[in-house]
């Protein structure tokens, strides 16, 4: 008999290629429908972000609200790359992982230790000193204008030259680095060190008290994730062809936490996927009805964690498994009443 493949030991889960197949063909629909091409640029840029920071709150367990300060750091190493050396791709979005894997590393020195509120409020503190240099320190980054007209380099493949100037074509480069993402994390959490992270979520003591080493597991993953919002910056950046001090704000932080919950991070991988969709759509549908949509968006994240804090993905879950509950039930009932015929 073959033995059937779980979902998580494939390296393209179901949900994945639907997901990759969906927008992929996005730019043929998403003017039809309302919408403009650019907004599909910045949600593949903000899932990837979204991904990354999941890591530390969904599997992990560690509340990071000062976590825009990396995005903002991948944000700015990328243009400062191209505004002072040279126009180049791939070596200014390695720059900015770099940029952001060593901040996260010396930040997570100094969190790593803590659990908690205490990591917390940590996070917070870190994400304003980075915000304060950003502001105060004009000859680097511009102050509070930031870097302005950074180019779009083109995109070089051995002999091969594609220029991103337009959004369809830079949104293709994005999807393609979003499912090089998508799969490495699907990987990661579904191996031993991501199991190692839940159980560090489930209780920390316990998963010290058995062997690990929890000081470097929360190393790890701070400075991974750390180092996925700085891609995530370094793709914003090249998308907006600007760098400013307000993505490294409190409220910016804030924004991907509200995110990630709604989608339902805690219970789902695709958690963070779900709440940056909302997010965006929130924000273009609603915000043509009213200028005032951030509010009903924080009114559903107040509801959200009251009522419901698993997010979508847990109310989904729980319609499929009561679905799949009842269906059981009546082929049972119909067993029984068939039995009892013969």
């Amino acid at each position: 008999m073959t033995k059937r493949v779980s979902s998580a030991g494939r390296w393209l889960p179901r949900e994945m290629a639907v997901l990759l197949v969906a927008l992929a063909t996005l730019p043929l629909w998403i003017e039809p429908v309302g919408l403009y091409q650019y907004l599909g640029v910045e949600i593949a840029i903000w899932m990837i972000y979204g991904l990354g920071f999941n890591l530390l709150l969904g599997y992990s367990g560690l509340p990071s609200f000062g976590h825009g300060a990396f995005f903002g750091i991948g944000a700015y190493a990328f243009g400062l790359f191209q505004l002072w050396a040279f126009e180049s791709l791939w070596l200014g979005i390695l720059c900015a992982v770099f940029a952001a894997f060593v901040a996260g590393a010396v930040v997570a020195c100094f969190l790593s230790h803590r659990r908690g509120i205490y990591f917390a409020l940590m996070t917070i503190a870190f994400g304003q000193v980075f915000w304060f240099i950003a502001i105060k320190w004009h000859a680097v980054t511009g102050g509070e204008d930031g870097l302005l007209n950074i180019p779009r380099p083109a995109l070089d493949v051995g002999l091969a030259s594609a220029g991103l100037e337009s959004n369809t074509a830079l949104y293709c480069f994005v999807l393609a680095v979003l499912a090089a993402v998508l799969v490495l994390l699907w990987r990661l959490v579904h191996s031993p060190f991501g199991k190692v992270l839940q159980a560090i979520r489930q209780n920390e003591a316990r998963a010290r008290f058995v062997g690990y080493n929890v000081w470097m597991f929360k190393w790890t993953v701070f400075s991974l994730s750390a180092a996925i919002a700085g891609l995530a910056g370094s793709l914003f950046s090249m998308a907006q062809q600007s760098a400013y001090p307000d993505v490294i704000s409190l409220h910016a932080s804030g924004i991907i936490v509200m995110m990630t919950l709604i989608g339902g991070g805690f219970v789902s991988f695709w958690g963070p996927v779900i709440g940056v969709t909302v997010y965006f759509l929130a924000r273009d549908v609603l915000g043509t009805l009213t200028e005032t949509w951030l509010l009903w968006f924080g009114l559903m994240f107040v509801v959200a964690v009251l009522f419901k804090p698993e997010g979508i993905a847990g109310a989904w879950q729980e319609h499929v498994g009561a679905a799949s509950g009842r269906s059981r039930a009546r082929r049972a009932l119909a067993g029984l009443l068939s039995t009892g015929r013969d």
